[in-house]
Order: structure tokens, then C-alpha cells, then sequence
């Protein structure tokens, strides 16, 4: 190991939910770092973070932060990531980015390391991490499109709230115990920050997350729908998506029907998903065992359950399946990419 190279890394938004789940991941896979830049907001600059025994400062994000920067691992946002991460490239970092800014851009890979890793010997500077729901969802697919072919994809999500934030999570705990003591539950910021409308989450299902799009569909929907079909490289398969937040901190579940271009055993296709990469089955109906929110939280698998044939359609499979949002579906799945880049 000693003649390793090693990476000068940033980290944008360090002090986010995400952030330090990179932060802690970054030192527990004991990734190649030669020095680790922690970068954010003005607000938060100055914090200290502790990474393998050392106290690292945060620094504010600025274009000039990236000189000598090998790979920088944004998740501070959207506007955050256009702004700085065009000068990142101009320094010469490679950007794996977290945000929406990017997803779509046709010359920026989108990329899920065990569905389409060779996707990023095309970037030019930019890789593209895509959302959350959509990582589990295609992780566990991709091994059914590969064998049998994929025609329609039909997907409800219950997404919880450390989707949002941090801030999300507060407002989650704080109106829990809001109502339990009978007090007036105050909304602040779901479903959509930005937005005047906001709804109580405790006790509640919220069918919104994101801002509507002129066709009724939600941005997150969207999301969904469009990342799908690039990451597959797919534009054939129809894609629908209901995307609801429900009183959950840690862990998306979607319940997903997906129908196949040609017959299958479901034995088969349960064998399938035990062999695939970064996947877990647990269907396990006589003990009552199938993934849960509550045991995928921390974990970086993806895992499925509730594996049966639809009962209309002899090509119809249902699945349920649930990943922590922000492990696979952000900083996991980036710091595989790092390691990717690294390895090479």
C-alpha cells in the first residue's frame, strides 16, 4: 500500500446530513486522502470536524477552494453546485455531485456503480450522483432488465423526512411531541420549504415532495421518471411515480411493480437479486420478515422483499424495496465513485 497515490479531497457541505456521512465513510473505508478539504456555507465555516483523530476546520466554499483538489464530493445544493463546481473542474478536480444540477445534462454521467460504473470513464469533470429513490430502485431492477428486459416501471415511494434535511428531521420530532401533549401542531417547513403551504408531517402522509410541474406530476416524480431511463440507457421503458413523504428520519421504501418483456420464474428472479451486487433480499412471509426503514437505517445495502407475481399480469412482479436515503442513496453511493476514480 505504501506506493498508493493519494487524493487531495473537499468535501461542499460538510456540516449537511450528507456531508458527514461522506466524512465518516471517507475514513472508515480508510480512502487514499492525502488532504481532506471540509468546505461550506459562510454560516457554518469555522466549524471544526474531527476525521481520524485530527480537528479539520471548514472552510467557506469559494471558487479559489479547489486549487490542488483531486475529487471534490458536493452535496450543499443545487445553486451551491453550479456555482463552484465548474471552477472545481477548471483547477482540475474530478466532481462527483449530489445535487439536481447536473443529472440530466446529456454530456454528465449518471451514475449507480453497481448498474452502470463504466458510465464514468465519459465524464469531463463532472459525475452526477442521482436522487436518492431512484438508486434503490434501479439497483435492485438492473438485474431483472438485464435478464428479461423491462417495459413498464409503476412506483410509490415513502420517503422519509431526513430526505428534506435536518431541519425536517427537528420539525418531524418536534410536532410528534406536539401532538401527543394535544398541543396546536405548528407546520414549518414540509413539503417544500420554499413554498407558503406547509402540512403537518407527525401522525400524517404528505403526497408532495418537491414543487408540482405543469403536467401534475412532482419535481421528485420527475426525478424519477427521467433518471430512470438514463441510467438503464433506456428510453423505451414507461416510467410512473407517486412520491410521498411519511413520519419516518431514516429510510425509503417504494413499492414497485415491474413489468417484464418475457416470462419468468420467480424463483429465478429471487436468485437473481441474492446474487446482485449492493443487494439484500429479506422475503421471509412465514417469519414476517421483509426490509424495514428501521433495520436498513445506517446500512449501505439496498434491500428487497415482498418478491411476488402479480396476479393480473403473468409478466407483472411486485417488489418492496428500502434503502437508508442517506447512506446508498447519497454518500455511499458517491464515495463508491470516488473509490472508483481512485482505483483507476
Amino acid at each position: 500500500m505504501s506506493n498508493q497515490k493519494l487524493f487531495n479531497v473537499a468535501v461542499v457541505g460538510a456540516t449537511g446530513a450528507v456531508g458527514e456521512q461522506i466524512i465518516g465513510l471517507l475514513e472508515k473505508r480508510d480512502f487514499p486522502i492525502n488532504q481532506l478539504k471540509l468546505l461550506s456555507s459562510a454560516r457554518s465555516a469555522g466549524t471544526t470536524i474531527k476525521f481520524k483523530d485530527q480537528d479539520i476546520t471548514v472552510e467557506e466554499a469559494t471558487p479559489e477552494s479547489f486549487k490542488g483538489v483531486d475529487i471534490a464530493l458536493f452535496s450543499a445544493g443545487g445553486d451551491v453546485s453550479k456555482a463552484l463546481a465548474p471552477h472545481a473542474v477548471e483547477h482540475g478536480a474530478v466532481c462527483i455531485d449530489n445535487t439536481n444540477a447536473f443529472r440530466m445534462d446529456p454530456n454528465t454521467p449518471l451514475v449507480v456503480p453497481e448498474v452502470n460504473i463504466s458510465k464514468v470513464e465519459e465524464h469531463n469533470g463532472i459525475i452526477a450522483n442521482p436522487n436518492c429513490s431512484t438508486i434503490q430502485m434501479v439497483a435492485a431492477l438492473k438485474p431483472l432488465y438485464d435478464r428479461y428486459g423491462i417495459s413498464k416501471i409503476l412506483v410509490s415511494t415513502y420517503q422519509a423526512v431526513s430526505g428534506a434535511g435536518s431541519r425536517a428531521i427537528d420539525e418531524l420530532l418536534r410536532q410528534t411531541k406536539e401532538a401527543l401533549e394535544g398541543n396546536p401542531v405548528n407546520p414549518d417547513i414540509l413539503p417544500v420549504g420554499s413554498l407558503p403551504v406547509k402540512h403537518q408531517i407527525a401522525f400524517n402522509a404528505i403526497p408532495q415532495i418537491d414543487k408540482f410541474q405543469d403536467n401534475g406530476y412532482t419535481l421528485e416524480e420527475m426525478k424519477m421518471i427521467r433518471e430512470t431511463k438514463k441510467i438503464m440507457g433506456d428510453e423505451s421503458i414507461d416510467v410512473t411515480a407517486t412520491c410521498v413523504r411519511i413520519p419516518v428520519v431514516h429510510g425509503h421504501s417504494e413499492s414497485v411493480y415491474v413489468e417484464l418483456k418475457s416470462d419468468y420464474e420467480l424463483e429465478d428472479v429471487k436468485k437473481l437479486l441474492s446474487e446482485a451486487p449492493g443487494v439484500t433480499v429479506v422475503d421471509d412471509m412465514e417469519n414476517q420478515r421483509y426490509p424495514l426503514a428501521t433495520e436498513a437505517a445506517g446500512k449501505p445495502d439496498v434491500f428487497v422483499g415482498r418478491i411476488r407475481r402479480d396476479l393480473g399480469n403473468t409478466k407483472g412482479l411486485n417488489l418492496w424495496i428500502v434503502s437508508d436515503n442517506l447512506m446508498k442513496g447519497a454518500a455511499w453511493n458517491a464515495v463508491q465513485i470516488a473509490e472508483y476514480i481512485a482505483a483507476k
